[in-house]
């Protein structure tokens, strides 16, 4: 059994570590306010992008041979895994690393190959500890990530996509549900679908209506300036969604420790109370045997 000075120690070192996971709960929560503000404040520009795209591709008449949208066989897919820069955030990092190698080793057995992109220090470190040699990593961002990061990924991408050095590309990152919930989401960015590109019934009339539309320069050309702007912009999108998901966890996991730390103190101070008790018990019986033994 552990004395009481022993116990005490601990209970002071638990105390002091409650005091960082709590201050470290705080500011998340703090955070994660600011960052559903900016996913919030981003959606509106993000559906007025797709409905440009969408009302220029159809007084286009050839959109299928723009780049970016070029359909080809897949025999090399990079898959970019969206991670944290730190820890501390329950199992945030290891669910995007799990569902990147599984997809990756679902690749393989298509007999297709794979290139590694990582955003966030942990991924990266955790990918070259597993021997992948990683193409390029984005670090230093992902807590507050800015549009201008995205479109150094974006850029990147459109390189190797454009290069045929990558037939399809896969974004693996934690979609943002709730502060409990993270969903791992799977999605490819590019070739751009061409759904993105389709209407309904409804735009088409209204188009009618409208009139015909003088394009300068040709509907063609615009689109294909407006497709590395969408890439750029479900990028920005999904380092959002990545960045509350992870200030989510965050504040989640640090609430987690410091009530299993108060849980732990109460037992432990318990503990301690005992072995006090039994300390001046002992002290007792010693005194009392030693009065017995000068009265004999």
């Amino acid at each position: 059994m552990a004395s009481v000075q022993d116990l005490k120690r601990r209970i002071r070192s638990i105390r002091n570590t409650r005091k960082i996971t709590k201050a470290l709960q705080l500011v998340a929560g703090a955070r994660l306010r600011r960052a559903q503000a900016r996913i919030e404040a981003m959606r509106p520009y993000a559906d007025r992008m797709a409905e440009l795209m969408a009302g220029v591709a159809r007084a286009s008449s050839s959109v299928r041979n723009l780049p970016l949208l070029q359909q080809r066989e897949v025999k090399t897919v990079a898959i970019v895994a969206v991670t944290g820069d730190r820890g501390l955030a329950g199992g945030f990092n290891a669910q995007v690393l799990r569902a990147s190698i599984a997809a990756e080793r679902r690749l393989r057995r298509e007999g297709k190959d794979v290139r590694w992109l990582v955003v966030g220090r942990k991924g990266e470190s955790s990918l070259r500890f597993r021997r992948y040699e990683v193409e390029a990593a984005f670090t230093g961002f992902v807590d507050r990530p800015a549009y201008g990061d995205a479109q150094g990924v974006a850029h990147k991408l459109i390189e190797l996509y454009s290069d045929e050095r990558v037939d399809q590309v896969i974004v693996v990152y934690n979609r943002f549900v709730s502060p409990l919930v993270q969903q791992v989401t799977e999605t490819t960015v590019l070739p751009i679908s061409p759904a993105v590109l389709e209407t309904g019934d409804d735009e088409r009339k209204q188009d009618a209506l409208r009139g015909d539309f003088i394009f300068e320069p040709e509907p063609e050309e615009i689109l294909a300036r407006l497709l590395p702007v969408y890439l750029e912009t479900e990028l920005y999108r999904a380092l959002l969604e990545s960045a509350a998901s992870f200030l989510g966890a965050q504040m989640t996991a640090m609430s987690n420790a410091s009530k299993n730390a108060g849980e732990l103190v109460d037992r432990l101070t318990l503990a301690m109370n005992r072995a006090r008790q039994a300390e001046i018990t002992q002290e007792i019986l010693e005194v009392v045997a030693g009065a017995d033994a000068l009265t004999a």
